[in-house]
């Protein structure tokens, strides 16, 4: 009652709301609040706090000097600066790629190594060279700054025509290992950053071949695996269906027990040919395709292309000499091959083949090689065929015999066979050379072991893709046999010891040519004036310079001692130039040949390994029989540039040299 009546508020022992006390205390106010009477008093000035930024502000005050103007307008200029770098780092990089040339591929970068395996290196003491005897000895590769290894074939095969007659395509002839052994030599080769190319020879199989055996008895679709034709029958003879001859001579057609009919075939009787226009016979090469390059091959040189298609009429083939008796026609050499040869729809052939290796070369640093291995000796035109067209592309390079086919050496021999390819090679194609072989004498047999350093410094400063056959960076010679293959076949000689080093055994399967305690890789990897310390010596020049790796050659001159010309590269003053005799002592005024020539250049490499590093009068060069010069000098009017020389220059990937920014670009 007595709070009620002084307008109390009753709390019941909660905390007072505040809301109800400040009502309480304006009441109060109201009524206990005397009059006032205002007074005057003068105002006094009140300071203004001024906030400055500071570290660690939070986000309520650091919005507060965000829309001011210094913050705004200096952080919208670097917001603008930054889209302007990052469009003009885009617009760089387009430039750059754009402008930039093509890189080299693997197989244009690095020389190519050619090995006969069963001649390279014995690894179990049976006197045959195997796949492990390859693995043993890459260290020889490297040391010759090679990257790329080319192994001949080694399918199981019965080893007639040395191994060109697979029996299995799938398989590893007992000879040469395994395939665990491959399976490793790969792995060991591209552990070493190495790449490796291997032989496939299509055209034709053993006649030990499943598909033969089944062909020959009419087994469902192996029938038509193989070209078959009724053959006549005269005074107990077989008459065969045309006069078309085998490459090793006589009839290309043999009799066949089993199935009563003659088979057709290109080289030996054990060797019957495929039947190229039977769909299942070209899907069984892709097939086989597919598996080697799925074990990790780089490449696959398909060897004896032009022969997969034969003429379907079976007419005869018209005789060099027309008066010739046609009985007595038994060499390869004697018949005109119009029907027998390159065919119409043989290149539709080799772009399938071509496809399905792309298939396997679309991941980013796996590209795989194709090359054709077909020696057209008098038509230039039809090798080159090989390379593809514009649009449609086929071997990366077919494999260039012109300086092995050349029937004498001279300078103007050794130019021919060079212009000749260059001159003929379709626009934008990659060369190649190769002065040795399986089938062709050994350059020291074939022309002299005089020529064999110039030969190899030839081969290693043309432009393009230079091809070695195992033993040529030493001078090999052949061996006395009485089979023709056979001599350039001889065991490598590794060093001084029993058998060359080749095998621990007893015995090779050839015998190692005689002199090999002189010439062998030990003794001469210990001499830097030998052969090997050329060979090396030139590769490593031939990957350190640009101009001998990707530029321009052009041919300055030649005779019948020498042939001389430079290799060279927009935007460098840096030239090589080659003079080599392949003929007698000469001497040879180079300024009345190139306009403005400096009267002076260095040996940078020679043959004669003592005029390296001299400095030579470029008016009268002088160089001896056999003597290869690699001279370098500086000049601001590079051969290519002068009108003397139009049509006597060739280029295959054109880049020039940026010297301010020591880079390649396209544009000169």
């Amino acid at each position: 009652m007595e709070l009620s009546e002084k307008a109390g508020v009753q709390n019941n022992g909660f905390v007072q709301n505040e809301d109800f006390e400040d009502k309480e205390m304006a009441t109060s106010s109201q009524e206990e609040m005397p009059k006032t009477c205002s007074v005057d008093v003068e105002p006094v000035a009140v300071e203004e706090t001024v906030l400055k930024p500071y570290a660690g502000m939070p986000k309520e005050v650091l919005l507060q000097f965000s829309s001011q103007a210094r913050y705004r307008v200096t952080r919208e200029i670097l917001f603008w600066l930054v889209i302007a770098g990052a469009v003009v780092l885009v617009c760089a990089t387009i430039a750059i790629i754009a402008l930039s040339p093509r890189c080299l591929d693997w197989w244009q970068a690095s020389p190519v190594y050619q090995i006969y395996p069963r001649s390279f290196r014995d690894s179990n003491m049976d006197g045959n060279g195997d796949l492990k005897g390859i693995q043993e000895k890459l260290d020889h590769i490297t040391y010759l700054n090679i990257k790329t290894i080319w192994i001949t074939s080694f399918f199981k095969s019965p080893l007639k025509d040395l191994g060109y007659g697979a029996e299995d395509f799938y398989d590893i002839d007992p000879i040469f290992g395994s395939m665990t052994d491959f399976e490793n030599l790969i792995a060991a080769i591209h552990d070493k950053g190495l790449k490796v190319i291997m032989d496939l020879i299509p055209n034709h199989t053993s006649d030990k071949h499943r598909w033969f055996q089944l062909s020959r008895n009419r087994t469902g679709k192996y029938t038509d695996y193989y070209i078959w034709q009724d053959c006549g029958q005269a005074a107990g003879s077989v008459i065969p269906p045309n006069n078309w001859v085998s490459v090793f001579g006589n009839s290309s057609w043999e009799f066949d027990d089993v199935r009563k009919q003659c088979y057709f075939h290109q080289f030996g009787k054990e060797q019957p040919d495929l039947n190229f226009r039977n769909a299942a016979v070209q899907q069984e090469i892709h097939d086989i395709i597919k598996f080697w390059l799925s074990k990790g091959v780089d490449g696959l040189s398909f060897g004896t292309v032009k022969f997969l298609l034969e003429a379907t009429h079976l007419r005869d083939e018209p005789p060099v000499n027309k008066s010739q008796n046609g009985e007595s026609i038994t060499a390869y050499s004697q018949l005109y091959h119009d029907y027998t040869t390159t065919q119409v729809g043989l290149h539709d052939i080799v772009r399938g083949f071509r496809h399905t290796m792309d298939e396997f070369s679309r991941e980013p640093g796996r590209y795989r090689f194709m090359g054709s291995d077909d020696d057209e000796k008098e038509d230039i035109e039809a090798t080159m065929m090989y390379y593809g067209t514009t649009f449609i592309q086929e071997a990366d390079f077919p494999f260039n015999f012109n300086l092995i086919n050349m029937k004498d050496l001279s300078g103007n021999s050794v130019s021919e066979a060079v212009n000749s390819w260059m001159q003929n090679m379709p626009a934008g194609k990659w060369p190649n050379w190769a002065v040795g072989s399986p089938n062709a004498a050994r350059i020291s047999t074939r022309i002299g072991k005089e020529y064999i350093n110039v030969m190899n410094m030839l081969l290693l400063t043309l432009p393009g893709t230079p091809v070695t056959y195992y033993g040529e960076e030493i001078g090999m010679e052949n061996i006395a046999s009485e089979n023709a293959t056979l001599p350039e076949k001889s065991p490598m000689q590794w060093d001084g010891k029993a058998n060359a080093g080749f095998t621990e055994g007893n015995s090779s399967w050839l015998p190692v040519n005689s002199d090999y305690q002189s010439v062998n890789v030990e003794i001469q990897s210990a001499r830097s004036n030998s052969s090997l310390g050329l060979y090396r010596a030139l590769t490593l020049l031939r990957n350190e310079e640009l101009p001998l790796n990707r530029g321009w050659m052009c041919h300055v001159w030649n005779d019948s001692d020498v042939f001389v010309y430079v290799r060279e590269l927009d935007g460098m003053d840096r030239v090589f130039m080659m003079v080599l005799n392949f003929g007698q002592e000469a001497t040879t005024d180079l300024q009345a040949r190139v306009p403005n020539l400096p009267s002076e250049a260095v040996v940078r490499l020679s043959t004669h390994f003592s005029n390296a590093g001299r400095v030579v009068n470029t008016k009268l060069i002088k160089t001896e029989m056999g003597e290869g010069l690699l001279l370098q000098y500086k000049t601001a009017k590079p051969v290519h540039t002068m009108e003397a020389f139009q049509g006597k220059c060739f280029v295959a990937e054109k880049a020039c040299y940026s010297k301010a920014l020591n880079l390649l670009y396209v544009n000169c």
